[in-house]
């Protein structure tokens, strides 16, 4: 009869054979063999549990430790090296209403993954400070001359230029956009200075530049374009690495009603500025409306938009709430306050003959000034009695809530928020009213903030002022601030819990004046959007790389170990059965008691032995 022979080339060149005499006693083991095959399955059990287990905890380690480098990421204040050749350049302009700036931002050439986003981050000049610089006044103190906008904008340019390698200029995006001033002009007085724009640069600048790249954007763009800027630095995109971060289902757009995707939560932003208030948040679940106006209304305020640079995919698919209260900021909405008290007041004097706050003996009272403070709002006189609770019931009409359900403010569409997996960061006045004077930015609770601001309001005027003579307060409040902090704390907590319907336990609101202690524009948000189609080529290339090297990626010893435990494991069997049935053959030859077995041992010694060649 013939031999069954066993080999392997790789790892390791080994060959052994069985002769068909022998393999009946294998097929029939004794106690010995199976205790010896059970130890060895049991290495082996051994050796795939550890190995598993310290993969697990490799991806757990990498998890943690992404998130560390994400950090130190954003957080990097190195000078940005331009020498660099894989290095890419783009160009932001934000022209507002009271100046223009120019951002000069970075990114390394695409990982070439398609699940991760460019990595953007803000040019620094060799003192490791941001590649920026502003000019006043705002563009659109240019309608009646727009033949000048060219000139006005190219010191920006020049400025830009002379941080950007001149290589790169041709490569280099540029985009000029327009805010809040501009919106405010003729739609003719608009489109001059805009063409004026395109057709000058070009000329003088090198830069990646069509006439798609200057715009007046929308008060929505601009919300969507912050949204996008945060949640960039917080890592909320990278879908690859979970950090441990928290986690939403999510209804993608336009898709089916049982389609939804598990990925991280979003931030949603609030910002509360001297004239108006922007709320931007994530809307994960489709929405409903009460009425077909309602609709029409939630279509102006809902922005949906693929973040990702391949339209097929669906994991950058968002759906974003963003809505603009103008005349809700904090300075705004105590000008509304003063006009109302003064015009109530006028009319209460005239029908009861009364002369409440015409002199300075006869102030009217005023529950949001702090205790005992005296003012004077044009010819009407006020005295604070600094009543917390008294001015937030006085506060509550100028919210303008209508009886609707899913509004807010002046009786806006507001989608449903799941407060229970939401988080919220509040900038500007949001910040300014929990720190600057109460010093409890960060973490906001509802019922120590009201504490502390019912506490600073009672206080007497005298002692507040005192407190600030001897700096109690942060380095940046003024008396400005000490006077209409009692008001701007009421007015803030009644915006987010009376406004927007945020319950009294909400605990994830975090109040900032930075993230990670950077300063986050819009504009970031901008260039990201709008560079999104850019890694397709990086992505395109590093496939033709994955192409070629899969074969030698195939055969690599580190990335093919199971085969290689699995060659060692049979090489370990083959040499313990092969010193068995020596062992046995050696005892049997020395007995020579049965023909039968002269004939199986004479065989077997006259075979050729067992080859093992490792």
């Amino acid at each position: 009869m013939g031999r069954i022979s066993i080999s392997c080339l790789f790892p390791a060149s080994w060959h052994f054979s069985l002769s068909s005499h022998v393999l009946p006693r294998i097929l029939q083991p004794s106690f010995r063999q199976l205790l010896l095959l059970g130890l060895v399955l049991c290495l082996v059990g051994l050796l795939y549990l550890m190995f598993f287990i310290g993969k697990g905890h490799t991806i757990w380690t990498k998890e943690e430790s992404h998130f560390h480098r994400h950090l130190a990421r954003v957080t990097s204040v190195e000078a940005t090296d331009t020498s660099n050749p894989t290095l890419n350049y783009g160009l932001v302009v934000d022209c507002g209403s009271s100046g223009s700036r120019v951002f000069v931002y970075c990114w390394p050439r695409h990982n070439g993954n398609p699940h991760e986003l460019l990595d953007i981050r803000q040019m620094r000049d060799q003192h490791r400070k941001p590649v920026v610089m502003k000019i006043k006044p705002g563009i659109s103190e240019l309608a009646t001359s727009p033949e000048k906008s060219s000139d006005y904008i190219y010191p920006l340019l020049s400025f830009a230029a002379q941080h950007i390698p001149k290589n790169k200029h041709q490569e280099t995006p540029l985009y000029i956009l327009c805010t809040a001033g501009m919106r405010l002009l003729p739609e003719s007085q608009q489109e001059a200075i805009l063409e004026d724009l395109r057709t000058d640069i070009p000329v003088v600048f090198n830069f990646l530049f069509s006439d798609s790249h200057v715009e007046v954007i929308s008060g929505k763009q601009e919300g969507v374009y912050a949204w996008i800027g945060i949640n960039f630095v917080l890592g909320r995109f990278n879908h690859v690495h979970n950090d441990g971060q928290a986690v939403v289902e999510v209804q993608l757009p336009g898709g089916d009603q049982q389609e939804a995707l598990v990925r991280k939560r979003t931030a949603g932003v609030l910002d509360m500025g001297g004239v108006s208030t922007q709320i931007a948040y994530e809307v994960p679940k489709t929405v409903s409306f009460a009425s077909p106006q309602q609709e029409e209304v939630a279509k102006n305020l809902l922005a949906e938009f693929n973040l990702g640079c391949d339209a097929h995919r669906t994991e950058h698919v968002y759906r974003v709430y963003v809505s603009t209260f103008l005349g809700f900021g904090g300075n705004a909405a105590r000008r509304r306050y003063e006009e109302s008290l003064a015009q109530s007041t006028a009319t209460k004097n005239k029908l009861l003959d009364q002369h409440a706050g015409e002199t300075a003996e006869s102030p009217l009272l005023d529950p949001c000034l702090p205790s005992h403070l005296q003012d004077q709002v044009g010819a009407l006189h006020l005295r604070g009695t600094g009543d917390f609770d008294r001015c937030r019931l006085l506060l509550q009409p100028f919210l303008n809530r209508t009886e609707e359900s899913h509004t807010s403010l002046n009786g806006v569409y507001q989608p449903a928020i799941d407060y229970g997996n939401s988080q919220f960061y509040g900038f500007s006045e949001f910040y300014y009213c929990t720190e600057d004077v109460l010093r409890m930015g960060g973490d906001y609770n509802a019922s120590r903030y009201a504490q502390a601001a019912r506490s600073y309001c009672a206080t007497q005027w005298k002692t507040l002022k005192e407190r600030f003579d001897h700096g109690l307060y942060a380095s940046h409040a003024d008396l400005h601030r000490l006077k209409y902090q009692c008001f701007k704390s009421a007015w803030m907590h009644e915006v987010f819990h009376s406004g927007f319907s945020f319950p009294a336990e909400y605990k994830n609101l975090k109040t900032a004046l930075l993230v990670y202690d950077k300063e986050v524009q819009w504009t970031l948000g901008a260039i990201l959007y709008r560079t999104r189609f850019l890694p397709l080529r990086d992505i395109q290339q590093e496939g033709l790389k994955a192409v070629h090297s899969h074969w030698r990626h195939g055969f690599s010893l580190f990335n093919n170990h199971y085969l290689f435990l699995a060659c060692f494991m049979v090489v370990l069997l083959s040499i313990a059965l092969y010193v068995l049935r020596l062992r046995r053959i050696h005892r049997r030859g020395g007995e020579r008691r049965m023909p039968s077995s002269v004939t199986w041992l004479e065989e077997g010694l006259l075979s050729p032995p067992l080859p093992i060649t490792l």
